[in-house]
């Protein structure tokens, strides 16, 4: 024998007997799990055709497992362990594979890292813009916020009164001075049919009642309408002038009652 094959045979040797030992460990905890299978088992046996239950669920994985090991046991057991020799070549050979699936896993770490940062910049850059938006309105409303705290008056009850009735008289001279307007133009533009203008109504209740004004007939069916806004009909009488109350059914002026024909009632104009 030679001076190698004599520093070769203590390893070789010790190889063998780890390998012998990883067996045996191995072939230990395969029955330990064969005897929890069993035990397994003869409680199945005993429970017959009821629902498993959590616990018994987790038994049957078990089992499942057991299984599992025992065909790897078996596939061991076939197999002959195969003692790499430990010289250089080999060590070197090995420890290349080894630093090129490292590298290889490192290099796909890498690039889920560089694309994670590549999200994540994006998801930045959105979010950086977002903000710059809302500084820029919140930026906004500040300056309407000033502009408006310094227009602000301070609230006076007697001043807002004083303007309300001055507002409410201002209203009172205009609608008198329309109606002043109207009832000129009324009488200058559609008189009577015999050339005279009565100006009050009188004996509007007679048969022999005199013809009144289309101004005055308006003033009826005006006052009517403020008054009884939900029946704001006034019956035809004979002082009522047919071809007065014609001209105001033409024009959408009035309206004849949906269910008395002798009635008429001003129409709203909004």
């Amino acid at each position: 024998m030679s001076m190698n094959q004599q520093d070769l045979d203590p390893v070789n040797t010790a190889d063998v007997d780890d390998v012998t030992d990883a067996e045996k460990e191995l072939i230990e905890e395969c029955e330990e799990i064969w005897k929890d299978m069993e035990e397994c088992q003869n409680k199945l046996s005993l429970v017959g055709t009821e629902t498993l239950t959590n616990s018994n669920a987790q038994l049957s994985l078990l089992i499942m497992q057991a299984k599992c090991l025992a065909a790897e046991l078996n596939q061991w057991q076939k197999e002959t362990p195969k003692i790499i020799p430990l010289n250089e070549d080999v060590l070197l050979t090995l420890g290349k594979e080894e630093f090129q699936k490292l590298r290889h896993d490192l290099e796909m770490v890498l690039s889920t890292i560089q694309s994670k940062n590549e999200k994540l910049k994006e998801d930045l850059e959105r979010e950086q813009q977002w903000l710059d938006e809302q500084e820029q309105i919140l930026e906004s409303l500040n300056t309407v916020y000033n502009e408006l705290k310094n227009q602000v008056v301070p609230f006076s009850e007697s001043r807002i009164f004083n303007e309300l009735k001055t507002k409410m008289v201002n209203i009172k001279e205009y609608k008198e001075t329309l109606l002043f307007t109207l009832g000129g133009f009324l009488e200058d533009h559609f008189p009577l049919p015999d050339g005279k203008v009565k100006k009050k109504k009188k004996n509007l209740q007679e048969p022999t009642a005199q013809l009144i004004t289309l101004h005055e007939m308006l003033e009826i069916l005006i006052n009517k309408l403020f008054d009884v806004p939900h029946d704001p009909y006034v019956k035809i009488s004979d002082s009522f002038w047919p071809p007065y109350i014609e001209l105001l059914l033409r024009n959408g002026i009035a309206l004849r009652h949906p269910e008395d024909p002798n009635r008429i009632g001003k129409k709203w104009l909004w």
